[in-house]
């Protein structure tokens, strides 16, 4: 247990160092914003100084990030495998750091649909790019043509449908948990946009 604490404690330094450096900030500007002697975080970068929680706080408010992210510990799975629904022609990802957000890669093979009853509105926001091929995104009342390495984002409120046009196409897809549950009620699926 003492090494795993010692671990996170030099992971702490370092990215503290490594956060200010990418700032291309001095010890004397950082610690200045976080209101701290300048000889105190050097003592800290170097693990002269134990780590403290008010320390913490405002070099992690200093720096822009999280306690958390300041924090977190490097030891969690860094590569994750996909989910894969052959069914749908999909690969699913979960984002660790926020959860609720998916990833979603998919093939699509035909247009979208015609019928403006079967574009789906519903909360969340969906953000994609298309991998190869070309993409027809129905939204609302617009048809939007998007090409290869083009990415669309937009609120799901709008009905939209999505679908490949002069042949298969692939998509990679970010949905934030409301949008991700709206198509998984609707089809019983996974979303497809």
């Amino acid at each position: 247990m003492q090494q795993d604490t010692d671990d996170l404690d030099g992971l702490v330094r370092k990215r503290i160092r490594a956060l200010r450096l990418a700032q291309g900030w001095s010890l004397e500007e950082l610690a200045g914003r976080a209101r701290l002697s300048q000889s105190t975080l050097s003592r800290i970068e170097n693990g002269q100084r134990r780590l403290a929680l008010d320390s913490l706080v405002t070099l992690a408010r200093a720096l822009d990030t999280t306690l958390d992210q300041l924090v977190e510990n490097d030891a969690d799975d860094v590569v994750i495998s996909p989910v894969i629904d052959a069914a749908h022609g999909q690969m699913r990802w979960p984002v660790r750091a926020e959860p609720g957000i998916t990833v979603i890669r998919q093939r699509l093979t035909g247009p979208p649909p015609e019928d403006p009853a079967r574009m789906r509105a519903h909360p969340g926001r969906e953000w994609m790019v298309v991998l190869s091929g070309t993409a027809m995104l129905m939204l609302g009342h617009r048809r939007l043509r998007i090409e290869t390495n083009q990415a669309a984002e937009f609120p799901t409120m709008l009905p939209h449908a999505l679908g490949a046009v002069g042949g298969p196409c692939e998509v990679l897809g970010i949905f934030d948990r409301d949008a991700r549950r709206s198509h998984q009620r609707t089809t019983g699926a996974p979303p497809e946009a």
